[in-house]
């Protein structure tokens, strides 16, 4: 059995947008026949797709970077370049991607569509794009713009209409074994259940549901101790909870107690959890003597809960808990999906073009720093004015000449970029 893995930290990458291309129609009998130089193609996005044959993130703690390819570069004669792929990430239905840094949901990976969270560059224009009556033979292009990239943290938390939640020992995976296909490993110790179980309840030919079994709760697991902290999370998407509770008190503890003390963890990691509807299933009633029955009844029933006693082993009292289940679902809204927080687009525009750099002073030379500025730096032609013209463009849209000149920057002051100097000229 693989190990159960719920979160994990990767690096994703899309690909860079091809460059434009710089070229001139050449054709026998044809005089001046003008830039036809392509586009480039798109970069490949990178998308998050819900497999349903995975249940755990156990491949992302291997491998942790994930690229995209490049578009590729326009041709001659007008010709685009090839848009690259997209690449696409599979992970357990129900996984959350965050951005890392920030913690900002990019996708909630729970239907059947790819989502895609880092997106292709878009290529650059050829040449052929700049010509105009007045420059008819423009030596250059635009670059492609680079892809979106992200350090993000994948979490699981399970796609389940009812989480079972109770102290280790009370039943729980008894329970979804026998109203559902699902085999948890069952024994008579504490905390077998090391991973969280999920299992389809059919109750008719019309109607089914997803029951999961949320392992290792016990008292301080909201805080951190026992496991129960780190499966709390897979219970935060159920639209109802069953509460099994040992009512017999076989372990030695008292059921009233126990409800308490689990209602408590709940309400400590998310009060919106604790206000989830709940059913009180109590376990192991052929135990229990009539008085701990009426008992745990009177003081279930009177905070407004229902109450049905079960032996799960046998099946006592289960189909009626499931119908139970069955006909408080149907009240009850759909499953809760994370929305992702967009950014809109024009500040996405801006955080992979614009206004991310820096500039200092050494020794007289004023430094420019921006990764940026490498795919604009790349595809200038030095010896061609207009091509220069069309990098100054860029710096000064940029605010980098407004940033230099806020500096001090005087006439004939030297401005490395990149490993390029030249001499200011305001």
């Amino acid at each position: 059995m693989s190990a159960f893995v719920d979160k994990a930290r990767i690096s994703i990458r899309a690909g860079d947008g091809g460059a434009g291309a710089v070229s001139f129609h050449r054709e026998k009998y044809v005089a001046a026949g003008g830039p036809d130089g392509g586009d480039g193609g798109k970069g490949g996005d990178v998308a998050f797709v819900a497999d349903t044959n995975l249940s755990s993130l156990i491949n992302f703690k291997y491998k942790k970077r994930y690229f995209a390819e490049n578009g590729q570069p326009g041709g001659t004669k007008k010709c685009s370049g090839k848009s690259a792929p997209m690449l696409v990430i599979r992970v357990p239905r129900g996984t959350v991607v965050r951005e890392a840094d920030t913690g900002r949901i990019l996708a909630d990976v729970s239907g059947p569509e790819p989502v895609v969270v880092a997106r292709g560059g878009k290529g650059g224009w050829g040449n052929s794009h700049f010509a105009t009556p007045t420059r008819q033979i423009p030596r250059f292009s635009k670059p492609g713009l680079p892809g979106e990239k992200y350090e993000v943290e994948l979490e699981l938390k399970l796609l389940a209409d009812v989480g079972l939640v109770g102290f280790p020992n009370v039943g729980k995976s008894t329970l979804i074994s026998v109203v559902s296909s699902a085999k948890p490993e069952i024994a008579n110790y504490h905390f077998t259940t090391l991973v969280p179980v999920l299992g389809v309840v059919r109750v008719d030919d019309n109607q089914s549901f997803v029951m999961a079994d949320i392992p290792g709760l016990i008292e301080g697991a909201s805080g951190g101790v026992g496991l129960g902290h780190e499966f709390l999370r897979h219970v935060d998407r159920c639209r109802l909870i069953v509460h099994v509770v040992d009512v017999s008190g076989s372990e030695g503890r008292d059921p009233v107690e126990d409800f308490e003390i689990i209602c408590r963890e709940l309400e400590n990691w998310d009060p919106d959890l604790a206000a989830r509807p709940m059913i009180v299933a109590a376990n192991k009633c052929d135990m229990a003597t009539p008085q701990q029955l009426e008992e745990f009844r009177a003081y279930v029933e009177g905070k407004g809960l229902e109450l049905y006693e079960i032996c799960a082993p046998i099946s006592e009292g289960t189909q009626e808990l499931v119908y139970a289940i069955a006909r408080r679902l149907r009240d009850l809204p759909p499953i809760a999906e994370y929305q992702p927080e967009i950014v809109p687009e024009e500040q996405r525009l801006a955080a992979v073009r614009r206004n991310e750099f820096e500039v200092r002073v050494e020794d007289g030379v004023y430094i420019v720093e921006a990764d940026w500025l490498m795919y604009a730096l790349g595809m200038v032609n030095m010896d061609d004015y207009e091509s220069l013209q069309y990098f100054q463009r860029v710096l000064r849209q940029s605010g980098i000449i407004d940033r230099l000149e806020e500096m001090g920057i005087q006439e004939g002051d030297t401005v490395s970029i990149l490993g390029f100097e030249f001499d200011y000229v305001p």
